[in-house]
């Protein structure tokens, strides 16, 4: 399997409204170390060294590497989405993403709403994500990096509620961080993420 590298995102370039750099650059360093342990990880896997003669579900290396590496894998893409699509002026997309979120949800507000409230109840993400199977958007929650993923769908929206996000901002606040969160958002970049799989 290919390495990984930690990528350069515009949200570090720009003044974000109420996320402070100083989160952001601590932020990065936890996105690093998921990138490193994937990476750490891969190579174990490929050094020919594990025995899966020994693979058992109770314990075995394989199922350790296997489980952590979806761990860590699950931190290195649910932060790229997170951090490509910050550093916008927020408000309300337009077109597809729009006519998107209004036939799910009603209205954009409605989607808002239970947004937040999704990420208000996460204690890790709260993701909109468009189901290829009903072919609508639909708002997840997850409570780790690896956990509740579903299949069949593509994310439009990552939004980080691990107390690493806000902490340093907010304190125990997150209601205030996630409203600023969607202030944030850049919906050109959820936009272009749209046009790879939604019908013209």
């Amino acid at each position: 399997m290919a390495k990984f590298e930690a990528k350069k995102f515009r949200s570090f370039e720009v003044e974000l409204n109420g996320i402070s750099k100083k989160t952001m650059e601590e932020h990065y360093k936890l996105y690093q170390g998921y990138v490193a342990k994937s990476n750490e990880v891969l190579d174990r896997l490929a050094s020919g060294g594990v025995d899966l003669s020994k693979a058992n579900p109770t314990y075995s290396e394989i199922r350790e590497l296997k489980i952590e590496l979806s761990r860590a894998l699950g931190g290195v893409k649910n932060h790229e989405l997170y951090f490509e699509h910050l550093g916008g002026k927020g408000g309300k997309p337009t077109g597809k993403v729009l006519g998107l979120l209004e036939k799910a949800y009603g209205s954009f507000d409605a989607w808002k709403a239970d947004l937040t409230a999704t990420a208000m109840s996460a204690r890790g993400w709260a993701w909109t994500a468009y189901d290829f199977d009903t072919g609508q958007a639909f708002n997840f929650i997850g409570d780790e990096q690896n956990t509740y993923p579903i299949w069949n769908c593509a994310l439009l929206v990552a939004l980080d509620c691990f107390e690493h996000a806000y902490f340093i901002d907010y304190g125990t606040a997150k209601a205030q961080y996630v409203a600023k969160f969607f202030d944030n958002l850049d919906w050109s970049v959820i936009g272009k993420r749209a046009d790879m799989f939604l019908p013209s």
